[in-house]
């Protein structure tokens, strides 16, 4: 079997029981490193629940992503621009990142949205920057999905965590309980993917990465994605210069047809729903 990514031969990395019954076959590319895993023919079982049970991270990732997300479109894009977030799941990061201030839909074909209902992307609409998040290790085929990522927006920011060096079996990341991570990725299949797509590669070498069609600073991108102290002071001055404010009034007013008569305000880093 070849890699799905760079087409090269793969070799057996070590076999294992996928939701405790299937036997499978975790191949590694002989050329990218890329890791895959050899007809995933327990999906619909895997997916029987959008959201996997042991999966308690949902709000984590959305409170640690509208942080960095923002820092990135402060640092790097528009910030009135319009913006989606890929396999959107609940909603609950595109709501948090109206409630900053900024224009986010979301696109998910297998989850109901909960929260964020009224802003699904549209197809015909071309966004600046595309979001997902723990994503790239459920592809099946990664550079087809990608494909139909960039015809949304030319850039992709996501998070997956990198294969490391000398990894063995037992590696937390492959989750074999759930059957769902079946594509898991060094620097190098990144680089592949950014060169096959003609972008340029972005990554703080452990769990974010960008993929986008200008360069970006490799130290700008590795400050605002580690959302430390200097991250955290630019947001405030760029988000100030950027006159950001909420969405909600604005939200709530078009959703409900009602007018709201207080002005709208400015959010706090983290948004608290009123």
């Amino acid at each position: 079997m070849n890699c799905n990514i760079c087409g090269a031969p793969t070799e057996l990395a070590f076999r294992t029981r996928i939701l405790g019954k299937y036997d499978a076959a975790y191949l590694r590319c002989t050329a990218c490193g890329f890791i895959q895993v050899e007809a995933p023919h327990w999906l619909d079982e895997a997916y029987s629940s959008a959201v996997a049970e042991i999966d308690l991270g949902p709000i984590n990732r959305a409170l640690i992503g509208s942080r960095l997300v923002e820092n990135l479109i402060l640092a790097c894009f528009d910030p009135n621009a319009r913006y989606v977030d890929w396999g959107g799941g609940y909603g609950v990061f595109t709501r948090m990142m109206r409630d900053l201030g900024y224009d986010f839909y979301w696109a998910d074909r297998y989850c109901e949205n909960l929260f964020a209902k009224p802003f699904e992307a549209d197809p015909s609409q071309r966004y600046e920057l595309l979001t997902a998040f723990e994503l790239f290790e459920h592809l099946v085929d990664p550079l087809a999905e990608i494909e139909q990522m960039l015809t949304l927006a030319p850039n992709i920011f996501f998070s997956t965590l990198l294969v490391p060096p000398n990894v063995q079996p037992n590696w937390w990341y492959f989750l074999p309980e759930t059957g769902q991570h079946i594509a898991l990725y060094t620097r190098e299949a990144l680089e592949e993917i950014a060169r096959r797509f003609g972008l340029h590669l972005s990554s703080d070498g452990v769990n974010n990465h960008l993929l986008s069609r200008a360069p970006i600073s490799p130290r700008v991108f590795r400050t605002m994605v580690r959302d430390g102290r200097l991250a955290a002071v630019v947001r405030r001055v760029l988000r100030r210069r950027a006159g950001k404010t909420t969405l909600l009034e604005k939200d709530f007013e078009a959703v409900s047809g009602l007018r709201l008569v207080s002005a709208p305000r400015e959010v706090s880093e983290t948004p608290v729903n009123r």
